[in-house]
This record gives C-alpha cells, structure tokens and sequence, in this order.
C-alpha cells in the first residue's frame, strides 16, 4: 500500500492510500469519492506530465508519499 497527497492549491489536500499495480483510473475514482466529483472532472499531474487513466502508478513510478496537483476539467 502506498499514500498518495493530491493538492488542488485551493486549500484541498486529499490523502488516499493505494496499491502500486492500481491504475490511474482507479486512483480518480478514490479522490473522487472523497471529494464529491466525478472522477471524468479530475485531473492528475506533475509539473507538465499529465498522468493517463489505463497507466499503471509503478509505471509513473509513482511511490509512497509523492505529491500530485489535483486539478478539476
């Protein structure tokens, strides 16, 4: 299990937990549940890099603790 922080900069800090094989998709649909969006609305990226939903987060290398902006479509 991994911990992720997701950021929105609007004062909003989301912290869900994870497996490493789950896919991005699988992660919007977490913060979605615990903000009350859809997870069509969300969108996850790293400076420029913007995280695809069929992607696993070990292919992003995404590890335990790593921050995400969380922005909303």
């Amino acid at each position: 299990m991994i911990e992720v922080i997701c950021n929105d900069r609007l004062g909003k800090k989301v912290r869900v937990k994870c497996n490493p094989d789950d896919t991005v998709g699988d992660l919007k649909k977490l913060i979605a549940a615990q903000t009350g969006t859809k997870p069509e609305k969300i969108v996850l990226k790293k400076w420029y890099n913007v995280y695809k939903d069929h992607i696993t987060l070990a292919d992003y290398e995404i590890h335990d603790g790593m921050n995400l902006e969380l922005y909303y479509r």
